[in-house]
């Protein structure tokens, strides 16, 4: 029975015939193949990419869920840690789980983290089953993604995928789903036609709209990345023609209208916005500009390179298919590149469009470039050799790997909850939870994030303590956010040189006590000779006198 119900939900999600031929491989007959391939590449990614949840845009993300949990935490500049919740559900979303299953959060963490994996490569899955026919093209196209998970994603400062839950860990599958169901919602002929439309058109408008209740932006670069595939398969030639260039050109038409109505930033913001390098690819490096070229050239390849004769209709349905899903990541990457190099400019008096971060775009780019380039391997290349597919996925796995533990050296490549973390900073950290009055607001150095043996894990998630604003990650919040500009900057002023040989505790504590702090974070090779009632090789924690 459970065979059964198991195959026919497969079988509900797989393109039928009559549009989108089922594998004729006797192999795909066993209908759960789909779901034991996403499971096991779930845990080979997880594995491959690690896991650290309270690391960058993980800790801002999880300060806001602990706050929901427990109200008393964050008396003191609360508005970073609100900041994240403003356009998103994802901190109710989590807290709302901790108290319906009633498992400690880092449990629900964990379980997010796996649950996101396994959807994004599922939702990869029904992609490709739109655009491939074969079983080893389906095949290498979901497992090139699980090696690429961490893979940097070129002028966003973004992955893939997080090694940590975020609001993007919901949005990305979501955006997955939406471009597969764009291909239902375009079937071209067959009986079942209307009612895979149909199907498809509910499936794409749940799909935007889970993404938008936990990542709007991502939600409004998914609507238009399914709009213009809409465009590019349309039978109506006319729309076919003309639609890509329209949307594209309405995009630009937006992003001019709001850069000229936009009101001037302040000196404080502008000084905020121009330390997020990433937003301006004027300031950028060749291989950054390389990392935009390069997937585009590709796709343009595939797009436009010639075609391998069909064998039947179903090869040219799915052939036209992966066509029109790689014209239109040409068309929106183009286009996000030319809003970003139009509007995005340092000298530009508002930076609203620079803040809208146009070229977040690229994670889909880069998604169907992985997608593509895994079924080409699939298909041509490793085919039905089982150690071809053994040796592929080591090679490509190793070296994302090995990646990750350059990006994390001094932690636990799996941080689990029952893992006793290595990192000397967590371990301050949690010293500092358990030790601490809860209404005790932190310094620590302005940069600590980049911080040497630090590896970007968050204070105010671990220690669970107020703390004055950081460069990086509340640096990022106060640059989508500009009433956060002038605190930041302030904050910025008083930590700048807080570890620093020449700073006395006396200068330390003119500049600290009229904020409010009570205790303060130095590296360990400070010099201070205030009461520090913890100490390790990386930080020592000290109470202001």
């Amino acid at each position: 029975m459970e065979r059964q119900a198991l195959a026919t939900f497969v079988a509900s999600i797989e393109p039928r015939a009559v549009s989108y031929p089922a594998e004729r491989d006797t192999a795909l007959h066993h209908r759960a193949f789909p779901l034991l391939l996403v499971s096991a590449l779930t845990l080979f990614a997880a594995t491959v990419d690690g896991y650290h949840p309270y690391a960058e845009d993980g800790g801002l993300y999880l300060a806001g869920v602990e706050h929901l949990l427990n109200p008393s935490l964050y008396h003191h500049g609360s508005a970073y840690v609100l900041e994240p919740m403003r356009h998103s559900f994802f901190a109710p979303t989590i807290a709302g789980a901790v108290h319906l299953t009633h498992l400690p959060l880092p449990a629900v963490l964990l379980a997010v983290y796996l649950a996101s994996i396994w959807a994004t490569l599922f939702a990869a899955w029904m992609l490709a089953s739109r655009c491939w026919t074969t079983r080893a093209a389906r095949t290498g196209a979901v497992a090139l993604l699980a090696c690429w998970l961490s893979l940097p994603i070129a002028g966003t400062a973004l992955l893939f995928m997080d090694p940590y839950a975020t609001a993007r860990s919901f949005s990305t599958p979501c955006m997955l789903l939406a471009l597969a169901s764009s291909f239902d919602m375009t079937a071209r002929s067959g009986p079942g036609r209307k009612r895979l439309r149909q199907r498809g058109l509910v499936l794409w408008t749940v799909s935007i709209a889970l993404a938008a209740a936990m990542h709007p932006l991502m939600a409004a670069y998914a609507l238009g990345a399914t709009l213009m595939l809409l465009a590019v398969r349309s039978p109506n030639r006319t729309l076919k023609r003309y639609g890509p260039a329209a949307l594209a050109a309405s995009a630009l038409a937006l992003a001019a209208c709001l850069q000229s109505f936009a009101q001037p930033e302040s000196a404080d913001y502008l000084r905020v916005a121009l330390t997020r390098t990433y937003w301006y690819p004027t300031q950028w490096r060749w291989y950054e500009w390389f990392g935009l070229a390069a997937p585009l050239m590709i796709l343009t390849i595939i797009a436009w390179g010639k075609k391998v004769p069909p064998t039947n209709t179903h090869s040219t349905q799915t052939g036209d298919a992966r066509q029109a899903l790689a014209r239109m990541a040409i068309a929106v990457g183009a286009t996000s590149c030319l809003v970003a190099l139009l509007f995005a400019r340092t000298t530009s008096a508002s930076q609203w469009i620079a803040r809208l971060q146009p070229l977040r775009v690229f994670q889909i780019v880069y998604l169907i470039l992985a997608l593509t380039l895994g079924a080409q391997l699939g298909e041509r290349l490793l085919r039905r050799s089982t150690w071809r597919w053994a040796t592929a996925m080591v090679l490509l796995g190793g070296m994302m790997f090995f990646a990750e533990r350059t990006a994390f050296p001094n932690s636990n490549h799996l941080e689990l909850p029952w893992i006793t973390p290595q990192n000397r900073w967590v371990q301050a950290f949690l010293w500092i939870r358990v030790n601490t009055p809860a209404d005790a607001l932190f310094a620590l150095d302005a940069d600590y994030i980049n911080a040497q043996g630090e590896d970007a894990q968050c204070f105010r998630a671990i220690a669970q303590r107020s703390a004055l604003a950081d460069y990086s990650k509340d640096g990022g919040e106060a640059s989508i956010s500009p009433d956060l500009a002038e605190d930041w900057t302030r904050s910025q002023e008083v930590q700048q040189y807080l570890s620093a040989p020449a700073t006395s505790d006396a200068e330390r504590l003119s500049t600290l006590r009229p904020l409010g702090v009570s205790w303060v974070m130095l590296q360990a090779a400070a010099t201070t000779r205030l009461d520090c009632p913890y100490s390790n090789s990386a930080v020592k924690v000290c109470k202001l006198g």
